[in-house]
């Protein structure tokens, strides 16, 4: 979320970001100083370092302690399993969240602590134990997924009290959630896009806690995400070399074409069409279904290539490496993740292949439609707010508004009827050059979200007279501070724990 932060530091906001000390957070700040001991936090003591992120120039507030953080992954150990001790290591992030929150010497504690996800879904359970009153709380909701459910032994070791031990408050299914307490307790929820905050509210995709979220209905709000236009620009991405190109001028993508097929080993064809895949390998992500739907579509279109990046299922990434075996010059894989391979795949593919059975955002088909490569995703989530597509039935002349193709399902059917169709349309050079123009030209910067979180902290903080004396509120600056597991990592690009 290392955009959003940048985006309300530009939109006037004082921001700062709260993250634990991974390897290489403290080494990238500049005027880097511990500002704060914290002695009694779950998992020992820690400090507080504060410095300006080398790269952003964004505040930061590193939560020092080695013991829990520094670790080769921030979620998981090097055989992709969690780290058994994630309910400490996150507990104490909320902790010192909680802290700062109270009031520490020398640093000034904030109008509204902005927690993201359940690494940081104790922070408003801990504020309301601890009696912060003047503090408001925020927690935004990524991925109903990844819960943070834990065995209730680890209650004592992250100082959990008592009376917070039950359902009303932090447990779910006989284990502590941390997300589940972060939704009861926070004194607003918000979500990442508005189809998925209608779609959390049931069974199907509230996974369990759809009544919970129920409860707060008045309190739960949608409000979509955004990229970083300027890291996801063609037009000045350092990616693509000299070769970067706009809306204007698209010529340059037939190089970054020639590029994509050199490094993932396609034959060196013009007339191809290059379908990519860039997400995790996972059931979410429809890895399953992809595996059996590309066969049928390289079958059926002989100028089709396929370039894929991603890891996870290790199942999923030994059927990639057998396709690519199989179509060779046709299909071309590479497991793991690259981010300077990743701007190149979406400026050089044409279309983008994103199955998902749900998914909050999707921040990679924004990136694909920005370097207008077109999606095709799943109708699901923020897929359906920001994939503009007429539908099947439509007029084929309706597509000139569109800027991508949503289908609907989870079958290999459905999803190989997707990737029919939206071959048929590249086969039309001027409706395809609209459809290209409509998703690059869209806009998806954080100003439009950045405007809806000012006005809900303005709405927030517009209430701390009722909770604190006016003259305490007047001598703080309004600061927002989020607490983020991890900076700036993607949604779609990297596993993300439970």
């Amino acid at each position: 979320m290392t955009g959003m932060a940048l985006a309300m530091r530009t939109a006037g906001q004082d921001v700062q970001v709260l993250l634990p000390a991974y390897p290489g957070v403290v080494d990238g700040l500049s005027r880097a100083r511990t500002v704060a001991r914290l002695p009694d936090l779950p998992g020992g003591p820690a400090t507080l370092v504060r410095g300006q992120c080398r790269s952003s120039g964004l505040t930061v507030l590193a939560l020092c302690n080695d013991a829990l953080y520094d670790r080769v992954s921030p979620y998981v150990d090097g055989e992709g399993k969690e780290h058994p001790d994630n309910a400490l290591r996150f507990a104490a992030l909320s902790h010192a969240a909680s802290c700062i929150a109270q009031g520490l010497p020398g640093l000034d504690a904030p109008h509204v602590v902005h927690a993201h996800d359940w690494h940081a879904g104790l922070v408003p359970l801990l504020m309301h134990a601890a009696g912060v009153r003047g503090v408001r709380t925020v927690l935004t909701l990524h991925n109903m997924a990844f819960q943070g459910a834990f065995d209730m032994a680890w209650a004592d070791v992250i100082h959990l009290p008592r009376i917070y031990r039950n359902t009303q408050h932090a447990v779910a299914w006989d284990r502590l959630n941390f997300l589940k307490a972060g939704i009861l307790h926070a004194d607003r929820v918000t979500t990442v896009s508005h189809h998925y905050a209608q779609e959390i509210l049931t069974p199907a995709f509230g996974c369990g806690l759809d009544s919970v979220l129920a409860s707060r209905g008045d309190a739960l709000i949608a409000i979509p995400n955004g990229i970083d236009a300027h890291e996801w620009d063609p037009a000045r991405d350092p990616a693509l070399g000299e070769d970067r190109y706009s809306a204007r001028d698209t010529r340059p993508k037939t190089r970054c074409k020639a590029v994509l097929q050199r490094a993932f080993g396609l034959h060196a064809r013009e007339d191809s069409v290059i379908m990519a895949l860039g997400s995790r390998l996972t059931h979410q992500k429809m890895a399953d279904v992809a595996v059996q739907a590309l066969p049928r579509a390289l079958d059926a279109h002989p100028q089709l290539q396929v370039a894929a990046i991603g890891c996870g299922d290790p199942a999923m990434e030994a059927a990639l490496a057998e396709l690519a075996q199989r179509y060779p010059g046709r299909c071309g894989v590479h497991i793991g993740y690259d981010e300077t391979l990743a701007h190149r795949l979406h400026a050089g593919a044409d279309i983008l292949l994103h199955g998902s059975r749900f998914e909050p955002f999707g921040l990679t088909p924004l990136y694909a439609m920005r370097y207008g490569t077109i999606p095709i995703g799943s109708r699901v989530g923020g897929m359906v707010d920001t994939i503009r597509d007429p539908g099947q039935e439509a007029p084929l002349e309706a597509m000139r508004s569109a800027t991508g193709v949503l289908f609907e399902g989870d079958s290999v059917d459905a999803m190989t009827a997707a990737i029919d169709r939206t071959l048929c349309l590249q086969q039309r050079p001027a409706l395809w050059r609209a459809i290209q123009r409509n998703a690059m030209t869209a806009n998806f910067s954080w100003d439009h979200a950045v405007e809806r979180y000012a006005a809900l902290y303005r709405d927030l903080v517009g209430g701390l007279a009722e909770a604190v004396a006016p003259r305490v509120a007047a001598r703080r600056k309004p600061a927002s501070l989020l607490a983020l597991p991890a900076p700036g990592l993607a949604d779609d690009a990297i596993p993300a724990a439970a």
